[in-house]
């Protein structure tokens, strides 16, 4: 489109005319409007298929992949879901991510047989399949043990409390059940950790649920080892197995000669009655019947004939 010729100054007062000046035509296309971009109404940069599925997992950090970190973890398991093929929902945007969000990581160092994800996809799989092509397409040590379809709610809400097991390797049981008496015995224990807000100061106490010891497996002439069992109920600040190792030794005088071994076997809603911690992916997995039953309730279903 050109806007026409106009004219310009010179020194002595003169006046030339200027050269046509075109404007480019990838900034208005002919037959297009004008409309900023990021107005409400306007259509993102890039767009994306819809999430038309959302599947939750649950899967493992074993062995030597415990010392791996959250985000190399992340990006494992998205070059398994271009690898097995999934179809995976991406993002908007001029650079779109796969639709994947965690829930509820382990600290770097940590085991655990309980690590959440949730995958959107933009067509409609078999959970299980999901599952399947995903854990064949990762490494060992990284292993994918379940998976439902989400029914609704947020994961993370039901990641209510974690149980973990410490395995303290050189500490008598006797020792490891006094600390923890004394542990459970204090109506309040302030630790300090340093986090990325700097120094925090903080009462590990109020967030285990409970806490014992349980026998060791090893053998008959092994070194002593004393077992942890402790649930520890999440919230702000996370209260973590190193912390309540802090409270021991601060409060029992628990100081282990070797690094402990940090496993964590459960997590999901807590039971506060009982001190438990259960399956968060039961309610997944009891929703489509209650959905039914509540069709038939309505007459929204017929019996064949």
């Amino acid at each position: 489109m050109v806007t026409g010729a106009f004219r310009r100054p010179v020194a002595g007062g003169a006046t030339v005319a200027s050269t046509p000046v075109s404007e480019p035509s990838h900034v208005h296309p002919p037959g297009q409007p004008t409309v900023p971009v990021g107005r409400p109404g306007t259509q993102a940069p890039n767009p994306q298929p819809p999430v038309l599925q959302r599947v939750r997992i649950r899967y493992t950090k074993r062995g030597r992949l415990r010392f791996t970190s959250h985000r190399d973890i992340g990006r494992a398991l998205e070059r398994a879901v271009r690898r097995a093929g999934i179809p995976v929902a991406y993002s908007h945007g001029f650079h779109p991510h796969p639709r994947i969000s965690y829930a509820g990581a382990s600290p770097t160092g940590a085991a655990s047989e309980a690590e959440y994800l949730e995958i959107g996809l933009h067509r409609r799989c078999d959970p299980e399949e999901v599952r399947a092509a995903l854990d064949a397409a990762l490494p060992d040590g990284i292993d994918l043990v379940a998976a439902v379809e989400a029914t609704g709610g947020s994961l993370a809400d039901h990641l209510e409390a974690s149980d973990w097991e410490i395995t303290l390797t050189g500490v008598e049981q006797g020792l490891a059940g006094t600390a923890a008496a004394a542990f459970l015995a204090a109506e309040s224990l302030e630790v300090s950790r340093m986090t990325k807000k700097g120094l925090r100061t903080f009462d590990c106490r109020a967030a285990v649920v409970q806490m014992s010891v349980v026998a060791s497996r090893g053998r008959a002439g092994d070194a002593p080892c004393a077992i942890l069992r402790v649930v520890i109920r999440h919230g702000t600040p996370s209260v973590r197995p190193d912390d309540v190792l802090a409270g021991l030794e601060k409060v029992g005088g628990l100081r282990p000669t070797v690094p402990p071994l940090l496993n964590r076997t459960a997590q999901g809603p807590l039971d506060p009655q009982a001190g438990t911690v259960g399956d968060p992916f039961d309610l997944d997995r009891d929703m489509p019947d209650a959905i039914q039953a509540d069709d038939i309730d309505r007459g929204r279903t017929t019996d064949p004939d």
